[in-house]
Parts: structure tokens; sequence; C-alpha cells
């Protein structure tokens, strides 16, 4: 199969580096492109100086023309850039990888819209054990669906815009969905002063913020007289980078459709 080409967005960040790196080393895709906003640091460098490679990609600033230089554009950055690039990859028929959190239920549903003109895999987390997580997570929650409390626990660095994480969600979702419920009406994302005896049909969730932390999640089934725990930790942003690369490959030959990294890995 030949290479797929991408062009990666907010090339200057931290996760915009860490794909660079990833499809720099995969032999199944091909840097394109590499962009980022005017003014960012890397600006106009060679894409893979971060890393000690010559990649022959400068960053740019124009996003048209590097969407349009690829097959796949591969979106880790915020909602509102993710969105500006989904509208340029639909106009130009170009793939998309989408990493991005945050997003509202109505830019959801734009990239859902944009997803029958354009093959898109939208995941909140596209790191292989995080996936197979949710996969243990269904299977747990359909064996302890009677007397246990569930409770979802999130870590991340300091930097991070958006809380709960957009996989912490996504494992309530696959939770609730194995319950029999919906997330929106069992969720409590917070707790404070005279609560009440806990509902057991809730989902409750914890935030932290602080330092460099990748990203730790845990979900808690809490029975009386035992509790299990089933935990993801990340050590670095290269899994999220490589699955990415993964998803990108998984593209290829398709003209539209909105997939996530269970279609991607064969789990569904």
């Amino acid at each position: 199969m030949k290479q797929v080409n991408v062009a990666v967005a907010g090339a200057s960040g931290r996760m915009g580096r860490m794909l660079i790196e990833a499809a720099l080393g995969d032999d199944g895709v091909a840097l394109a492109a590499a962009f980022d906003r005017p003014g960012e640091a890397f600006i106009g460098r060679d894409a893979g100086e971060s890393i000690g490679a010559e990649s022959g990609i400068l960053i740019g600033v124009d996003a048209r023309a590097a969407i349009a230089s690829a097959d796949c554009v591969i979106d880790f950055t915020r909602p509102e850039g993710t969105l500006a690039h989904l509208a340029l990859a639909r106009e130009l028929g170009c793939g998309m990888v989408i990493g991005t959190t945050g997003f509202s239920a109505e830019h959801k549903a734009e990239i859902a819209a944009a997803a029958a003109h354009i093959p898109i895999v939208f995941a909140p987390n596209m790191a292989v054990g995080v996936n197979a997580v949710f996969r243990l997570l269904e299977v747990a929650a359909g064996i302890l669906s009677e007397g246990y409390d569930v409770e979802i626990i999130e870590a991340h660095h300091r930097f991070k815009v958006d809380a709960p994480s957009g996989t912490a969600l996504r494992m309530g979702e696959v939770v609730a969905n194995a319950l029999g419920r919906t997330l929106e009406d069992c969720a409590i994302y917070g707790r404070e002063g005279v609560t009440g005896e806990r509902d057991a049909r809730t989902i409750g969730f914890s935030t932290i913020r602080g330092g460099d932390v990748v990203g730790d999640h845990t979900v808690l089934f809490a029975g009386l007289g035992e509790r299990i725990e089933i935990t993801h930790k990340s050590g670095s942003r290269m899994p999220y980078a490589t699955g990415a690369m993964r998803a990108a490959r998984f593209l290829q030959g398709r003209s539209s459709g909105l997939f996530d990294m269970q279609d991607v890995l064969g789990l569904r």
C-alpha cells in the first residue's frame, strides 16, 4: 500500500511535534506539510528540527495550502482551530484525524455532517491501550451492574484547558451505555457541601490538574467490601501520536464516513 500523505496542524505545539516525530518514523506515512498559527515559535523552521531530524518540510502558516497537499490532516489543536481546518478539509476533499477535545454537541454535529463528504477518524484518545480499556470497561460494567458505584478520576498537566478530559467523558459514556443509561442523565461533575447520600445510578467525575502529568485515568467500581479499579497511565504523548498515524492509514481509500479508534483497531 502506498504511503498516506499527512499534514500536521498545530505543528509548533507539544503534541504537534510528537505527531511530526511519529510521522517521520512511520513507513506507511509521508509528512506532506506542517502548519500553525502565525507567530508560533517554530514557523519557518524545519518540521523535524525539534527532534534533531531534517524533514525538508518547513512549518508554515497557510492552512489551505498545507491541507491541499495532503491526503489527511491530523489535528490535535483546539475546537475553534479544528473546526476551521475541518471546513477547509471538506472543501478540498481531504480526510481528517481529529484528536482535539472540548467540543460542544453542536460542534460534534458539525463534524458528523462533514463526514458525509470526507472520511474522518474522531476519537477522544488515539492510544491503543486506552481503547483496549474502553472495551474492558464495557465488560466490567456489564458484570458489575448491581451494587457498585462508579467513579472516574482523571489527572492532566496544568496546561490542559478542558475538564473533564475527553477520555474520561468517553469512559463515562461507555459505562453508562453498558448500564442502559445516558451520561447526560447520570453524570456528577462536582460535589461540595452537604450533598446527601450518593445516588447509586450516578457516575461521578473527579478532575486533577497540575505539573506535567501527561494523562492518568482510573475508573473505580466501588462495592460493599471490595473495589475494582481499571487504570491507564500515559508516560508520554507518543501513544497518541502513533495511534493517529494508524488512524491516518485506516482512512486511505475511504471517501467518507465517521469512524473512531474502535473502528481503526477492529474492535467493533
